[in-house]
């Protein structure tokens, strides 16, 4: 990508499937974002959030068939923008943020970069 939309952006990918988590990895570092956090779970998502500033985050709808709805919560408090990304339609999203962007799997890199950029905007 010769763009780097996400140059010097703080980003945390939040995924339970690994190679999922690897090729977005992959996606943010080379669109240049200077720090990349991974979390599988809601735990560990929530005490990444309590730690770390985010310029935008990635969030799997559902996280091995645990809810998201805490996390999508925690993004909104500390005005964190984030984007959705999930095999399911909106409707499996928590209802208090269908508002939010969308990205259905399976996502090309560059959407998952655009997308955050947007965010972010």
């Amino acid at each position: 990508m010769s763009q780097k939309l996400l140059n010097g952006r703080r980003v945390l990918i939040v995924e339970d499937e690994f190679l999922v988590t690897v090729v977005l990895e992959t996606a943010v570092q080379e669109a240049g974002a200077s720090v990349v956090r991974l979390a599988a779970s809601t735990v560990d998502a929530l005490a990444l959030i309590e730690a770390e500033p985010f310029d935008v985050a990635l969030l799997d709808a559902r996280l091995d068939e645990e809810p998201v709805s805490d996390v999508a919560e925690a993004l909104e408090k500390r005005g964190i923008p984030f984007v959705f990304h999930s095999g399911y339609g909106p409707e499996h999203l928590p209802s208090s943020h269908r508002h939010r962007p969308l990205l259905r799997k399976p996502s090309l890199s560059s959407s998952v970069v655009h997308a955050l950029y947007e965010a972010m905007e």
